[in-house]
């Protein structure tokens, strides 16, 4: 038991060094503005994931769109996926717009416009 103790021991000790060895890429250009956005977007999403493995993905995909060998599609859609994963819980990706016909809203209008006339004789 001693053994299996020690090799448990070992191996969280190998992840440790591990989650410590994965760093955030420093290779922002700034006066590239697309590139500037997709590293704004890299860097959020490597705040939120912990997992070495992942941040480990995440500069390799970074470091291909650096070198250009990628596409800024194929990056975001990549990113996307790593997003989800850091995120805690459900997000819609489309929000509900409500609308009102112009015509509604009109006679709203005039109604808390007369309202408020009448408001100011009493």
């Amino acid at each position: 038991m001693t053994e299996e103790t020690n090799t448990n021991d070992e191996e969280a000790q190998i992840e440790e060094t591990q989650t410590e060895q994965v760093t955030k890429l420093l290779i922002d250009k700034p006066s590239d503005f697309k590139f500037h956005a997709a590293y704004i977007a890299y860097s959020e999403t490597w705040d939120k994931i912990a997992e070495s493995k992942i941040r480990t993905e995440l500069n390799n995909i970074l470091e291909t769109l650096s070198k250009d060998e990628m596409d800024y599609s194929d990056f975001y859609r990549e990113l996307d996926d790593y997003r989800r994963h850091g995120s805690k819980h459900f997000e819609f990706s489309r929000e509900r717009i409500d609308t009102q016909r112009k015509r509604d809203w009109r006679q709203k209008q005039t109604r808390s416009q007369r309202n408020q006339r009448h408001k100011g004789r009493h």
